[in-house]
C-alpha cells in the first residue's frame, strides 16, 4: 500500500524544521513507495542542481539562475537541499506555488507518471525520488486519485525582480486551464483529493472571516481563484488541501489550509 502524507509550503530550506523526525515520526516506517506531498512553494529548484546536466543532458545546471541574496542567502546551488530530499526514506512530491523559479522548473523534460504529467527532478537508478506534479493533472497513486493545480498570484511581486525572484509563469496559462478541464472530464469530474497552492474565493472568504490577521491578501480575487470556484461545484471530491496562507486551518468538512501539519491521506477523510 502506498502511504501519502501532505504538508504545506517549505520555501527552500526555510521551513524544513517540520520535516524532522520528531515532528514527522511516521517517516521512520516509510519507504520510497510512500510519499510526502508539499502543497506549493517548494523552493528547492531555484538556482540549478549540478546533477542536472548528467541526468538530462540539458543546460539547467549551476549558474544559470542566481538566487536573490535576501531570499535564498543560505543556499549556493540547489544540490545540498535536493540531496536532503533524495536521502529521505520517502519519495518527495510537490506542486508549484508562486514563490518558485518557474523558468527553471519548466526547463525540465516532461514525463508521464501514474497517469499524469510530471517533471522528474531527481532519480536514483532510474527511479524518481523528487517529482514535480504539474498543473491540471490527475494521478492514480495506489487506490487514491489526486487532481493537482499549482500556482498562485504573488501579492508581493511589486517588490520582486522579474525573472529573478518573481516569474509571470506563477499563474496558470490558458492551455493549463484547458488541460485541467480535459483531464477532469476524462475521470468524470470525480477524484479523491484536490491539491492546490491557493484556494477558491469561497474558501478565501472563510479564511478572512476566521483568520483575517494571518491572511495576507484578503479577498483579492484572480483567475485561478475564479477557476477554483468552478471546481467547488463541478467536481466531486473527498477532500481539498491547499497551502499558500501559512496557516493550519480546517475550514469545513472538506477543506483544509495546511502549513506546518503533516497529515496522511486516507480512505476515511
Amino acid at each position: 500500500m502506498n502511504r501519502i502524507f501532505i504538508t504545506g509550503d517549505t520555501h527552500g530550506a526555510n521551513d524544513l524544521e517540520k520535516l524532522k523526525v520528531e515532528h514527522f515520526p511516521e517517516q521512520e516506517y516509510l519507504t520510497k513507495d510512500d510519499y510526502l506531498l508539499i502543497a506549493g512553494d517548494f523552493g528547492a529548484v531555484w538556482n540549478g542542481d549540478s546533477k542536472d546536466d548528467t541526468i538530462y543532458g540539458v543546460n539547467i545546471g549551476v549558474g544559470q539562475y542566481d538566487p536573490h541574496p535576501d531570499l535564498m542567502e543560505q543556499l549556493g546551488t540547489d544540490r545540498d537541499l535536493l540531496d536532503y530530499y533524495e536521502n529521505q526514506p520517502y519519495t518527495t512530491l510537490f506542486i508549484d506555488g508562486n514563490h518558485e523559479n518557474h523558468k527553471l522548473l519548466n526547463s525540465y523534460p516532461v514525463s508521464l507518471w501514474n497517469g499524469g504529467k510530471v517533471h522528474i527532478i531527481r532519480s536514483v537508478d532510474g527511479r524518481p525520488t523528487i517529482i514535480h506534479l504539474l498543473r491540471g493533472q490527475v494521478y492514480q497513486i495506489g487506490e487514491k486519485t489526486l487532481f493537482t493545480m499549482g500556482g498562485a498570484d504573488s501579492v508581493d511581486k511589486e517588490w520582486r525582480k522579474v525573472d529573478y525572484t518573481w516569474f509571470a509563469e506563477e499563474m496558470p496559462s490558458a492551455e493549463e486551464y484547458e488541460e485541467a478541464r480535459k483531464n477532469l472530464a476524462a475521470c468524470n469530474w470525480s477524484v479523491d483529493y484536490i491539491i492546490t497552492h491557493t484556494c477558491s474565493n469561497f474558501q478565501m472568504q472563510k479564511l478572512v472571516n476566521a483568520y483575517a490577521a494571518a491572511t495576507v491578501n484578503g479577498m483579492q480575487s484572480d483567475a485561478l481563484m475564479d477557476f477554483f470556484d468552478e471546481l467547488e461545484t463541478d467536481i466531486e471530491f473527498r477532500y481539498w488541501f491547499y497551502g499558500h496562507h501559512h496557516k493550519d486551518a480546517i475550514l469545513d468538512e472538506k477543506h483544509m489550509c495546511i502549513y506546518r501539519s503533516i497529515l496522511e491521506l486516507t480512505s476515511e477523510e
